[in-house]
């Protein structure tokens, strides 16, 4: 089976990776893919953006399989174009991405589809922003309506901050919080059923303990001891069947990946959010101890039965992902910075170098975004692999680096979930 990956970033190369290693499929390309992906995949200068290119170079390499990683495709109907070529594509429609593309539509599914999640008010002025936050008080949670690479929401104890982040935005949902460590759900749907991958950790903040501004994501682990028994069970049942029932009667049948971020409060997990992709970089340590076919398992979604497909098998044992970002993030980041070590990496079987915000020049590798790339470990167990992580970045370096030092550690890796949103 040829593959298809089209993104640029960490999630991109996890998945191609994972693809990768699976025996049924024979080709792994990408568009436009980054250095880390070019080292298992065929890279193709494509605008990942451009739905009629991506769906001309598919049928032109004989694709098999399209899977669209990044949200801002998914959201312009890049998958629409491709399977209107006639190729299979695991991605949602442009009219089932806006779960993630707007929050307001979102709580409209979920409060439709009865999914427990937070109260929340979308709100277009100040006033209207300034009576939610009385309503739900604080601590204020301000969300942008739309896109914003996760970093447009803002959890503060601060009115000022809050009214200040809603100002601007164009649409604002403001929500209830929800206390209570915070976990990712990734379901692999076909548009009626979803088999769900394990449950992940993602860190957003910038700086250790949770603190500073939200970031796309420093850090994950999986899986989650501390996860109550029949958690994911409960979420398959309360939240992704009524939502995919849901989306089917709009008429805008969900096929791919429904990533949920939740809360697990005193009265039981509840949504945060729904995006509509394999979140990064938390789906990287999921996909780092997946056993079964990746490809098989996303073909038969994107054919819109999983029934063809077995059940997701992982491995004993756990992985961590480190993210090392460049200097500046997330208010901005910096370039061109030359990276050294990522190749004293690429022979150590329990390692992988995950390449997101890279360039390859003259100069050798340098950073080329915010998050540059992460270092995944597997282990025996959780404290295990969280070594093998810390010693695979303290192998690289560039200038301005900056890293969290407390990635699933323990008792951080369930409590600072509590203070990140996004």
């Amino acid at each position: 089976m040829k593959t298809l990956v089209i993104g640029t970033g960490g999630r991109e190369h996890a998945l191609a990776l994972a693809l990768s290693r699976d025996p049924a499929v024979s080709e792994v390309h990408a568009a436009p893919g980054n250095p880390g992906i070019g080292a298992v995949a065929t890279l193709h200068d494509v605008d990942p953006m451009d739905g009629p290119a991506v769906a001309t170079l598919a049928t032109s390499i004989g694709a098999e399989l399209v899977v669209v990683g990044p949200e801002a495709p998914l959201v312009a109907g890049v998958a629409d174009a491709v399977r209107a070529a006639g190729i299979a594509v695991f991605g949602p429609s442009g009219d089932a991405a806006r779960l993630e593309g707007s929050k307001a539509f979102s709580k409209e599914v979920m409060a439709t589809a009865g999914v427990p999640t937070a109260g929340s008010r979308a709100c277009t002025t100040a006033e209207e922003v300034a009576a939610a936050l009385d309503t739900f008080g604080a601590p204020y949670v301000v969300k942008d309506d739309a896109l914003a690479a996760g970093k447009g929401v803002v959890v503060t104890n601060d009115r000022a901050e809050a009214l200040a982040h809603a100002a601007g935005c164009e649409r604002v949902v403001v929500e209830e919080f929800l206390d209570g460590p915070e976990f990712s759900l990734f379901v692999v749907c076909d548009g009626t059923t979803g088999r769900p991958l394990l449950p992940a950790q993602d860190f957003k903040r910038i700086f250790d303990g949770g603190r500073g501004p939200n970031t796309g994501g420093m850090g994950s682990y999986a899986p989650l001891a501390w996860l109550p028994t029949g958690t994911v069970e409960t979420v398959m049942a309360e939240v992704v069947a009524p939502t995919l029932a849901e989306m089917r009667r709009l008429g805008a049948p969900f096929v791919g990946c429904l990533y949920v971020g939740l809360a697990l409060t005193v009265d039981g997990p509840k949504v945060i959010e729904f995006n509509v992709r394999f979140g990064d970089p938390d789906i990287q340590p999921v996909l780092a101890l997946l056993e079964s076919p990746l490809g098989v398992l996303l073909k038969a979604a994107a054919d819109g039965d999983l029934s063809t497909a077995a059940d997701p098998t992982f491995a004993d044992g756990a992985a961590v992902t480190v993210v090392m970002a460049s200097a500046g993030y997330p208010e901005g980041s910096r370039s061109g910075d030359v990276v050294v070590g990522t190749e004293t990496l690429t022979v150590e079987t329990d390692v992988d170098v995950i390449h997101a915000g890279t360039a390859r020049t003259e100069a050798g590798l340098v950073t080329a975004g915010g998050r540059v790339l992460a270092v995944c470990a597997t282990g025996t167990d959780v404290a295990d692999a969280r070594a093998k992580a810390y010693e695979g970045i303290s192998s690289i370096s560039f200038p301005g680096a900056q890293w969290r030092r407390d990635i699933a550690a323990e008792p951080l890796g369930v409590v600072e979930g509590a203070a990140s949103r996004g």
